[in-house]
């Protein structure tokens, strides 16, 4: 339980707060079976991730001799106990899941993971020949006597250690009694063995198959113990700028570090003897606090490649098939489209195409001068990359902000900035100290009433795949000023300048947090004066003690202030006195929420936008962001709209509690609504709407030239 003295929840218990939510999901019996499978696998992938960074970024706090506690009152090492006590309650969860809801749910369904003892006669066989051809083949042993010999082994990779009894001569007593050795079992082949069976799905791990004939590697040696581990690096490795002549092979330097680093996690079944713990403790050079024995399988994440298999499609969800934009004709230029009107755009209910066809229709006309683009993630096998590459080859002016410090991507986008300047383009390799994270795409046309810009700003990455995932808000629009302020964005920041005073958007880290404070301000001082006032945003996460305070007041004013707020959340609502009049709701279900939408009151003349920044230091103070105003009055109001629907879920909403705790809405009485769903079939029925007013309207076919 958190500090109830302190005004602030802690960042890193909210975000496994989370995480838990994610976890109810596939407790849920109403959540078909494998996607609950899939929310299992998320819940499981979410933590490595949250190992990786948060927590080893306390431990280096804590090596470091950091005491300075946190908003929420609590030092390095304290937030490392908290953690831990945590975790440990989450992954017993996990497993219990696992255990008692999933297994048995899914080898009612045909699908079955058999255990060695269990295996029938000709799925041994079959094993014995997979073994012997593939396994034997691949996999290969490596004797270690400890820590100086011990392999680097990669991040979160399944391993298996073998215990070996020591064939000693009679007389030597100083011969050790074991040996150890350490199998890697790596990508290359499956984790999940497919086996013969009669009907359904039959499944064997492959740290099973292993050990099963583990012995075939050691003729003529007895084998004491075969158990899996895993291990978890710190990835949270901080990048010297300074006086960096080339931040390509500094991050590459970086990225080999992250390999190297140290362990924060070492994940165990419970039958592991204590020699073998011990073995690998003074090797890894871990803790036994850093230590978590686990009942099952280790690494749940692997439940994505069963959660995704085809067929079973009876224990999957609906398919909701992004639909068209009724706000763009079919066939049309998307250039005509926006010089007609803005296009406000819902993913991923609403296709992510256009804003690729925007793109692409850019790199092949000629009339375009030039492309601006900022690249934070973007998918293996990018359409948008591949256009940028055709634009510059066909000599367009091409400009790509490509981050490299994209966390987890750095590889991929050393490769995409290195392809693009081969290319011709002009790439930029993000902001020195700041990450560029905003999400801006410019198209300079020439026309003939003269030269005009079209504008995409987003919520979201310019990632085809996660579009289909996540839910995002894209803004396709020409407007003037828009245009100039984007303009003068890329340009002050590919110049290393100051950027000019802005029209209508605001940046981090120049005035985007002081323009939210003001937005708050205002709507504090129409209270003031009688005036409605209210408050609505949805963000990822909200974590600035500034904000936070500016929202407290606001509340202390009796301004209501409704939050959706899908992770980390230190803000305390429903304090008396302090937050009575703040909301938080959480929404998960089968897409990411992601979009971030701010809307203002403001005397009955709504002023929202969206943004590419969560409300944390992190985005507000190291990183390049953009508040966006949406000021098309049926863009603005859809929007509004679309955000009210968040706080009308009684299926898959929670409410955050004052201590950090959430409590699932539920429709009792009233009529179920899900947001996700009511969004899926606005946009159906928009379409359905838009394809009945075609089919009732006369378009005669005219003679050519007529």
């Amino acid at each position: 339980m958190p500090d109830k003295t302190s005004k602030y929840l802690n960042r890193e218990l909210s975000w496994l707060e989370f995480n838990q939510r994610v976890l109810d999901e596939a407790f849920d019996p109403n959540v078909p079976l494998l996607e609950r499978v899939k929310f299992l696998a998320i819940s499981a992938s979410n933590l490595d991730e949250f190992f990786r960074v948060r927590v080893g970024g306390l431990r280096l706090m804590q090596q470091q001799g950091v005491t300075r506690p946190d908003p929420s009152g609590h030092t390095p090492t304290q937030q490392l106990k908290l953690i831990d006590k945590r975790v440990r309650q989450l992954q017993r969860s996990q497993y219990a899941c696992y255990f008692d809801e999933l297994v048995p749910q899914l080898a009612k369904s045909g699908i079955q993971h058999v255990h060695p003892k269990d295996l029938n006669d000709s799925q041994l066989t079959f094993l014995e020949r997979f073994f012997n051809s593939e396994v034997f083949s691949v996999l290969a042993p490596m004797a270690v006597t400890g820590r100086d010999d011990f392999p680097l082994l990669p991040n979160e990779s399944l391993n298996v250690c073998v215990r070996l009894k020591v064939n000693r001569d009679p007389g030597d007593d100083h011969a050790p009694v074991d040996r150890f050795v350490v199998i890697p079992l790596g990508m290359a082949l499956a984790r999940l063995i497919t086996l013969p069976s009669d009907g359904g799905l039959a499944y064997v791990l492959m740290e099973d198959v292993v050990a099963m004939f583990v012995d075939r590697y050691f003729e003529g040696e007895r084998v004491k113990e075969c158990v899996p581990f895993r291990i978890t690096r710190n990835a949270d490795m901080a990048l010297q700028e300074e006086g960096a002549s080339d931040l390509t092979a500094q991050m590459e330097s970086l990225l080999q570090e992250r390999r190297q680093a140290e362990c924060v996690r070492l994940e165990m079944p419970m039958s592991v003897t204590k020699k073998t713990v011990r073995f690998l403790l003074d090797s890894l050079a871990v803790e036994t606090s850093n230590v978590y024995h686990h009942p099952g399988p280790l690494d749940l994440s692997e439940l994505f490649s069963l959660a995704s298999r085809s067929g079973f499609d009876d224990l999957k969800a609906e398919s909701w098939s992004p639909q068209r934009s009724t706000q763009i004709v079919p066939g049309a230029s998307m250039f005509e489209t926006i010089a007609d009107h803005d296009v406000l755009l819902c993913h991923p209910y609403e296709s992510f195409e256009p804003v690729v066809q925007f793109i692409e229709e850019a790199a092949d006309d000629p009339d375009v001068l030039a492309i601006k683009q900022t690249l934070y993630r973007t998918s293996r096998d990018s359409r948008i990359v591949n256009a940028l590459l055709r634009a510059a080859e066909d000599g367009k002016h091409v400009t790509a902000i490509v981050e490299l410090k994209a966390r987890f991507d750095e590889a991929r986008n050393i490769r995409w900035a290195r392809t693009l300047e081969e290319a011709g383009a002009q790439v930029i390799y993000g902001v020195q100290r700041l990450k560029t994270h905003a999400k801006c795409c410019i198209v300079v046309r020439r026309e003939p009433e003269g030269i005009r810009r079209y504008v995409h700003f987003g919520t979201g990455n310019y990632n085809e795949a996660t579009a289909r995932l996540y839910s995002d808000i894209s803004l396709l629009t020409c407007d003037d000023e828009l245009g100039s302020d984007a303009v003068a964005f890329f340009n002050a920041a590919t110049g290393a300048s100051q950027p000019q005073a802005f029209r209508k958007l605001e940046a981090a880290p120049l005035g985007l947090r002081d323009a939210v404070l003001e937005l708050i301000e205002s709507e504090i001082e129409r209270k003031r004066q009688g005036q409605k006032a209210a408050i609505t945003a949805k963000l990822n996460a909200l974590v600035d003690p500034a904000i936070i305070d500016a929202l407290y007041a606001a509340s202390q004013q009796g301004v209501p202030v409704r939050l959706n707020i899908r992770g980390i959340c230190c803000l305390r609502p429903g304090v008396k006195g302090i937050s009575e009049n703040i909301e938080v709701v959480r929404i998960v279900d089968r897409y990411l929420e992601h979009a971030r939408v701010i809307s203002f009151h403001h005397g009955g003349d709504p002023r929202v936008f969206i943004s590419s920044a969560d409300w944390m230091p992190r985005n507000l103070d190291r990183r390049i962001e953009l508040l966006t105003p949406v000021e098309d009055p049926v863009c603005r109001d859809r929007l509004i709209k679309i955000l009210d629907c968040y706080f009308l879920d009684n299926v898959k909403a929670t409410v955050l509690q004052s201590d950090g705790t959430q409590r699932r809405l539920t429709s009792d009485d009233a009529e179920p609504y899900r947001v996700q769903e009511e969004l899926y079939q606005m946009v159906c029925r928009s379409v359905l709407e838009s394809e009945q007013e075609r089919l009732t309207e006369f378009v005669p076919h005219r003679a050519p030239g007529k």
